[in-house]
């Protein structure tokens, strides 16, 4: 048997392993699946047993599990609930994380160039991995998880634009430039997104959601096709246009199938969760340079001081620009999934070191503080009391200002 046919079969036996794992930890303590799909990842990895290698196919699978990952939390934003308020709110605190980040990255990097990457790689927010956890403790749909949504989709967002301006090697103008030709194209699409489908559209996903057709699923996965091509096509990262995608999709399916939308998503959260996602997340332990990060005192001693600044960059601002109503507590675990980080960093990371402009320490150290980061800030925000801000939702005005 090949070696990419012996590593899926690792993984995905990883996949099968980790859920089950996760339900036997949450006797005692609820900890996030994409820990155990990280660490067994590293187990099988060439710095540990090293019965897993990633080649070509492997690699190939793993972006698409990357790009599902970004889309899911795509779809999940309602923009019912983004905006207003909370929406100046979280992009008031991400500019200035962004600023602290650039600031601190600097210091730490000794330059602008190595800078840039570890300070964007501070603004990141893992609202893919965090959601699930959210949804998990059913604190997803809410005045809470409506914050957290705001806030985690321009945590996600942002670094993926600031990758497209300060990482891409490219004139800051001419990657403005290609920015907003892709913005053209996703407001075309979101305005064709919103128009009335007609009638076969919606009798066609009807007819096939339970049959082999699966009209819609397919639908699905052609427009998240369109968007990766788009934004390969203008050279910007297919992150950008996996999240675009996911926007896109939900507007669409919201008025065309408003009755079989739930189970549209869940279909392709099937394909996501259930193939694609736990592929990217056990790939990740894999390449994950553990020699690197022991090499040195002073990389292992990085890991914790960049697990700090996730808090301190990004959590800082965001303590502070949080909504008044969601108290102390919700204030909290607001900025401690906020501070969780993950599949961006790697991300950045990998091209930094493509770029040379990151050591495979730095690298290394980044990675796992983000991979700690994963860990503990779920944890702890949920045991501080993800949903306390609920209790304190103020009563709506229809006429008044939109307070969220």
């Amino acid at each position: 048997m090949s070696h990419s046919g012996i590593t899926l079969i690792l993984i995905m036996s990883i996949a099968v392993l980790a859920p089950l794992l996760a339900y036997g930890a949450t006797r005692r303590l609820p900890v996030p699946l994409v820990i155990f799909e990280i660490l067994l990842g590293i187990l099988i990895g060439p710095d540990a047993l090293g019965w897993a290698h990633v080649d070509a196919l492997i690699d190939g699978l793993s972006e698409l599990g990357l790009a599902m990952l970004i889309f899911l939390a795509g779809y999940e934003i309602e923009f019912g609930t983004v905006r207003g308020d909370t929406l100046r709110r979280s992009l008031g605190a991400w500019v200035i994380a962004l600023a602290l980040g650039l600031g601190v990255g600097m210091l730490l990097g000794g330059g602008f160039h190595k800078g840039v990457f570890i300070g964007v790689a501070l603004t990141s927010t893992a609202l893919g991995t965090v959601l699930p956890v959210l949804r998990d403790a059913g604190h997803l749909h809410g005045r809470f998880g409506s914050v957290v949504m705001a806030f985690g989709a321009v945590g996600e967002f942002g670094p993926i634009i600031a990758m497209a301006l300060l990482l891409s090697g490219r004139n800051p103008a001419r990657s403005t430039a290609l920015l907003a030709v892709f913005a053209a194209l996703t407001a075309g699409a979101v305005y064709w997104a919103l128009r009335p489908r007609p009638p076969w559209f919606s009798r066609v996903i009807a007819k096939t959601l339970h049959s082999s057709g699966q009209f819609a699923v397919r639908f699905v996965f052609l427009l998240l096709a369109l968007m990766l091509g788009a934004s390969q096509a203008l050279g910007l990262d297919v992150l950008l246009g996996a999240f675009a995608a996911g926007l896109i999709t939900r507007l669409v399916l919201t008025g065309a199938a408003p009755r079989s939308g739930p189970a549209i998503l869940e279909k392709v959260e099937a394909v996501g969760f259930g193939f694609l996602v736990p592929i990217f997340f056990v790939v990740t332990g894999i390449e994950f340079d553990l020699d690197s990060l022991l090499q040195s005192g002073r990389t292992l001693l990085l890991l914790p001081v960049f697990l700090l600044l996730f808090l301190v960059v990004r959590g800082g601002p965001v303590w502070f620009l949080a909504p008044d109503d969601l108290g102390r507590r919700g204030r909290g675990a607001l900025v401690l999934y906020s501070s969780t980080a993950l599949p961006l960093v790697v991300a950045i990371t990998t091209i930094g070191l493509d770029d040379k402009a990151l050591t495979a320490g730095e690298a290394a150290a980044l990675v796992g503080a983000a991979m700690v980061s994963v860990l503990v800030f779920p944890l702890l925000a949920l045991k501080i009391g993800a949903g306390a801000g609920e209790r304190t939702r103020p009563t709506e005005s229809v006429t008044g200002s939109e307070s969220w």
